[in-house]
């Protein structure tokens, strides 16, 4: 499997689960109405699980750009592997999102308000204060990538030959630990393809009684995890080296 069918399939597999669970607590008559934060934070958790189990041996599954830019820093890619991964990244982000339009198509046009719809798709701010969802999206998407990087690099974990295989079951739990504990001011992007690829499918996609995608704010759960990334890049390569 090339890095970017691998990685569509994956990224499309975490949008599908991660948006899903989103639509669920979110529109009107869906059994998971109002189910709150904590089953959106764990639905998020399983979907990263899911979809980096699926394509792991195949890419080593890094569904997002923030985290492709981390192991580009760590030297594990070079720019032409990136670039491939970028590509999957984001084709898979809107595929998935299109499969979440579908399968929850009745709800989208049983949901009044747009800002819901929307919602289903992309993060936005509690406090709209960019500066500060900046920073916020920086230090969860550091966090992510350390972590990543610390976990897998414990052979014992990763899906290696005689391994236990637990590393990923880690990633979706530290995914799951981010949104409970930083995921408030943003709704923890963390991911830029997992947000500007269903922005992107928001605003091409007939949903009924959609509002505007909020393009004033994409950029930042897009710049704010590319910046983590890279600073979580360094952090593990100057702190751990070898």
């Amino acid at each position: 499997m090339s890095n970017i069918g691998g990685e569509v399939i994956g990224t499309a597999l975490l949008i599908l689960l991660g948006d899903g669970v989103v639509a669920a607590v979110l529109l009107n008559h869906s059994k998971a109405q109002n189910s709150g934060w904590i089953v959106i934070t764990f639905g998020w958790g399983m979907a990263v699980m899911v979809g980096a189990y699926s394509v792991f041996q195949f890419t080593g599954a890094h569904l997002n750009p923030a985290v492709t830019v981390g192991v580009w820093i760590q030297g594990g890619i070079d720019g032409g592997q990136a670039i491939k991964y970028f590509i999957g990244e984001f084709l898979g982000a809107m595929l998935g999102a299109t499969l979440v339009f579908a399968a929850y198509y009745q709800h989208f046009a049983a949901t009044e308000d747009p800002g819901l719809k929307l919602a289903v798709f992309s993060t936005g701010p509690a406090i709209r204060n960019p500066v500060a969802n900046l920073i916020t999206e920086i230090i969860g998407t550091t966090v992510l990538i350390v972590g990543i990087l610390g976990i897998l690099a414990n052979k014992s974990l990763a899906l290696a030959p005689g391994s236990s295989g637990l590393g990923i079951l880690l990633v979706g739990l530290l995914v799951l630990g981010i949104g409970l504990s930083l995921g408030g001011p943003t709704g923890y992007a963390i991911n830029p393809a997992r947000d500007l690829g269903p922005r992107i499918m928001h605003a091409i996609l007939p949903i009924p009684g959609k509002g505007p995608s909020d393009w004033g704010y994409a950029w930042v759960p897009v710049v704010g995890p590319l910046i983590g990334g890279v600073v979580g890049g360094l952090i593990y390569y100057y702190a751990w080296p070898g």
